[in-house]
């Protein structure tokens, strides 16, 4: 074998990260610890990205020697980071079923304010879909499946005045009785 061809290999995820709009970070994990092994490189190679793509209308780009695919949604952009030498088309499968399995989770309101109440499925999805590098999932169905999370079905900010008028009457109801 040539000693300049590259090895197979099953860690093909190097980063997953999600920005708003204004390339602040809500969420990321990295799989390489020798990529960019500081919170400041990782932020930096962020910021970096951000900048060469939250105008542009394309779903991948290069930077730093990384292939990049992502996609925007309202106020949300989603990154899957892999090597140089990576499949694109492998990447973008990542990308597909992270963003269409929140979708699912929470009821296709995928923007920042209902990413970041339901942050503890969202972790849940990446970390069905990669583990350590390793694609582990492709399917959307399949992730929010073995996820089982539900958004809240009726948090206090959502319940109507006569929902709290009610839950308050039972309470001092109950009160009385005791």
């Amino acid at each position: 074998m040539e000693s300049g061809a590259l090895q197979p290999s099953l860690y093909t995820v190097k980063a997953i990260f999600i920005l708003d709009n204004d390339g602040n970070r809500l969420l990321s994990k990295y799989y390489d610890p020798e990529l960019y092994p500081s919170m400041k490189e990782q932020k930096n190679f962020e910021k970096n990205v951000f900048n060469k793509t939250h105008k542009a209308d394309n779903e991948i780009t290069f930077l730093e020697g990384m292939t990049i695919v992502y996609k925007s949604s309202i106020d949300l952009f989603f990154y899957v980071v892999g090597s140089a030498q990576e499949n694109e088309l492998m990447l973008m499968a990542v990308l597909n079923c992270l963003f269409e399995s929140l979708n699912q989770i929470l009821r296709k309101n995928v923007e920042r304010r209902c990413l970041l109440d339901n942050m503890d499925g969202v972790f849940l999805v990446v970390d069905e879909i990669v583990d350590g590098g390793v694609i582990l999932e492709s399917d959307p169905q399949q992730v929010v499946e073995k996820v089982n999370y539900k958004a809240d079905d009726n948090p206090l900010s959502e319940q109507s005045v006569a929902q709290v008028l009610q839950s308050a009457k039972e309470q001092i109801k109950w009160s009385i009785l005791k």
